[in-house]
């Protein structure tokens, strides 16, 4: 028996191995692309019984190419299971309006990937049966039109072979496989008929219920995936034995799980809320583990404006979050502010994708001061945007969402070669004699990407500049995400006489092992540790500790955010090597840094 054919479309090539392995090993046929154009081509070609999509791809994202399979005929059949970091549910609601059939958080577990392949390869091929024995149900009744007595009794026979096969069907496409709960589907239809109920009757009141475990993600992680689905089949019960007789209880898909609620005031409404939270106080007694876990729970109480069921449980999901950032109380009523603010950073995140196209980034240069001696010896390159409406948005806005993105690493990969170019501009001007080094942030996206060396090389090349003089800024996390692959970038970083230098140190790990175990040249000693010192000794902190571990390490240091005085008085007392903040000097623009730079000279 041929197994299926499944298409992996992701811009990133690891995501595209480890899917890929696992789905080979199960015995499916596993074709890859890494972009919207490759799946296209590969589509026309032969077409999958599946396909595994990313959302965040550039040129074409994964919501472009799911519309533009589904606007044909002959793919529009094929199901689309989504794969994005992306969690927000207005992104999980756009996928399933644009055609999706399922929708995959990651990180992903590769026994979840799995199962959910399975699934929907389970309903297609039950559909392709329905159509096949619909034909050949056709074929038989035409063939038996001359035995009126057999072809009746036959065609009552396969009549209602075919009632049981699709009420077999019909129970697949609307419970949960693991739970047997009902699902995505069954809930929506459910939710649409409360709301025409609603629409008809002005007293009928209802809420949807988002609820979400909290950390189960370590669960999976730590227990397995195994004890994890054990977990959710005990809260589903649980569940199940708490709330009234007359809710729906669905699972949405991994552990989120939704409630459909009529209810005729709001104390009842939040009886049962906190019943339902009181439903995890206990731990669940599993086969071989005891298990705590809390939950977070986002309302949306039904309103004259929702028309449709996607609307409120998209709200709900916007709660949730809201109630799981908030932690006290774990619970969060919907109202119109956060659907605001939800609008509000969807826009930001699509002027965010037009902003690399547009060009409207910046860069912006801190002089990095000698505290010895007060001359310049070096910049660190700071990314800014000047939105055409907004005018200059701040990193503290605009960067948690291209992290969250993606796109972090097309604007760092950008912010890269600029400032190496920059630098190597001023040099040819011949403005300074001075050594100069370019300190560049490095996030954590960015280097995890296999090819980033190959990138780094590219990009020297292309400006000239001396590798000697590029410093790239790491933060702890981005460190010790991957010990392995980290040793084997910063080795190859040292090679070339690249800088590596530890950004925010002290506010990550707070572990010195990793720094006998990496070449890091520079720590760069957090504002907020600076920021500290005042005019008593007392009040230096770790910042002496700090400086002396990198001396002993054979490193020199950084002070970020001096903005006194004092500050530096304090610095220079414990030898500190450089620093950088307001009272030296702000970020500037390259032309004020040509300026300053003609001054020193």
């Amino acid at each position: 028996m041929t197994k299926a054919d499944i298409l992996v479309i992701d811009d990133t090539p690891l995501n595209l191995r480890l899917l890929s392995s696992m789905l080979t090993k199960e015995g499916y046929q596993v074709r890859q692309a890494l972009s919207g154009k490759m799946a296209l081509s590969a589509v026309q070609v032969v077409l999958p019984d599946l396909i595994l999509l990313d959302i965040m791809m550039p040129e074409m994202d994964g919501y472009t190419l799911c519309e533009t399979l589904k606007a044909k005929s002959d793919t529009a059949s094929i199901p689309v299971i989504f794969l994005s970091a992306l969690t927000d549910g207005l992104d999980k609601a756009k996928a399933f309006t644009v055609g999706g059939a399922d929708y995959i958080s990651k990180p992903f577990q590769l026994e979840e990937v799995l199962l959910r392949v399975q699934n929907q390869l389970a309903l297609r091929a039950a559909e392709i049966r329905t159509q096949q024995f619909n034909t050949q149900l056709e074929e038989r009744v035409k063939e038996r039109t001359h035995q009126l007595e057999v072809a009746n009794r036959e065609l009552y026979r396969e009549m209602l072979e075919r009632k049981v096969l699709q009420a077999q069907l019909l129970e697949m496409a609307h419970h949960d496989a693991l739970t047997g709960l009902p699902n995505r589907a069954l809930f929506i239809d459910r939710t649409k008929k409360a709301l025409d109920d609603s629409q008809a009757d002005a007293t009928a009141r209802f809420a949807v219920l988002f609820l979400d475990c909290d950390r189960f993600k370590v669960v999976n992680d730590s227990l397995g995936h195994f004890v994890g689905d054990e977990l959710l089949l005990a809260i589903a019960r649980r569940l199940t034995a708490t709330l009234p007789s007359h809710a729906t209880l669905a699972r949405l898909g991994g552990d989120e799980f939704t409630v459909l609620l009529a209810f005729d005031d709001l104390d009842s409404l939040m009886q049962t809320v906190h019943q339902s939270l009181d439903a995890f106080a206990k731990p669940f007694q599993l086969d071989r583990h005891e298990i705590f876990i809390t939950a977070s729970i986002g309302i949306a109480i039904s309103n004259a404006d929702y028309s449709q069921p996607e609307h409120i449980l998209r709200d709900a999901d916007i709660a949730m979050y809201r109630a799981k950032a908030s932690g006290n109380p774990p619970y969060q009523i919907f109202d119109p502010s956060l659907h605001h603010l939800a609008l509000q950073r969807l826009q930001l995140e699509t002027d965010l994708r037009k902003a690399i196209h547009q060009h409207e980034f910046i860069v912006h240069y801190q002089p990095i001061m000698a505290i010895a001696t007060g001359s310049i010896i070096g910049f660190e390159a700071l990314v800014r945007w000047l939105h055409p409406q907004q005018g200059l948005i701040s990193p503290a806005t605009f960067i948690p969402i291209a992290e969250e993105t993606g796109l972090i690493t097309q604007i760092g990969h950008w912010v890269l070669h600029q400032s190496c170019q920059q630098l190597r501009h001023w040099q040819d001007e011949k403005l300074t004699d001075l050594p100069l080094t370019m300190s560049v942030n490095v996030s954590a996206r960015q280097f995890a990407q296999a090819d980033l060396v190959k990138q780094i090389d590219q990009i020297l090349a292309e400006t000239q500049l001396n590798p000697q003089q590029l410093k790239l800024e790491i933060t702890e996390s981005a460190i010790m995400q991957n010990a392995q692959t980290t040793a084997s970038i910063l080795q190859e970083l040292q090679k070339r006489q690249i800088q590596v230098s530890i950004d925010d140190f002290g506010t990550g790990y707070s572990s010195l092992s990793y720094l006998h175990s990496f070449p890091v040249n520079t720590l760069k000693i957090d504002r907020s540790f600076v920021q500290q010192m005042g005019e008593s000794s007392d009040s230096l902190g770790l910042v002496p500790l700090i400086i002396n571990i990198a001396h002993k390490m054979g490193m020199t240091v950084v002070a970020e955010g001096i903005e006194t005085q004092t500050q530096l008085s304090h610095l220079k007392a414990l030898s500190c090597d450089f620093g950088q903040g307001f009272f030296f000097f702000k970020p500037l623009e390259a032309e004020k840094i040509k300026a300053l730079l003609s001054s020193y000279s």
